[in-house]
């Protein structure tokens, strides 16, 4: 059996963010350009609730809403703030600092013509 390569999400969606869902919570957006490549995303499996739980090292009961959000062609996942945003010791008061775990997700991908490309 033959591996199938993987590339990083990074290289497959539009845009991948995050920002405030208020001020106990955060807000994750992976947002992808084309309806293809957002399903075989979805259907892969590899993004769910607790995988992102696992990348950002909290309980799964911390992730409050996991959607796949087809209308917009968007994962979207909000999850609680380790600390209310502007309390004393909070480091990122707009949450837009905090997808940066995201990026270590890899999607298992073999391009159509079978030629793995970088950024595509």
């Amino acid at each position: 059996m033959v591996a199938v390569p993987s590339v990083p999400i990074t290289s497959l969606a539009r845009t991948v963010r995050s920002k405030n869902a208020k001020t106990r919570h955060i807000t994750l957006e992976i947002i992808f350009d084309d309806r293809t490549t957002y399903e075989r995303v979805k259907a892969t499996g590899i993004i769910t609730a607790e995988s992102i739980a696992g990348l950002y090292r909290i309980p799964r009961e911390n992730i409050t809403h996991f959607i796949l959000f087809d209308p917009g062609m968007a994962i979207k996942i909000t999850m609680r703030r380790p600390r209310v945003s502007g309390d004393p010791g909070e480091s990122d008061v707009y949450g837009c600092q905090q997808y940066a775990p995201l990026f270590q997700i890899e999607i298992p991908w073999q391009w159509p013509d079978g030629i793995i490309q970088e950024g595509q």
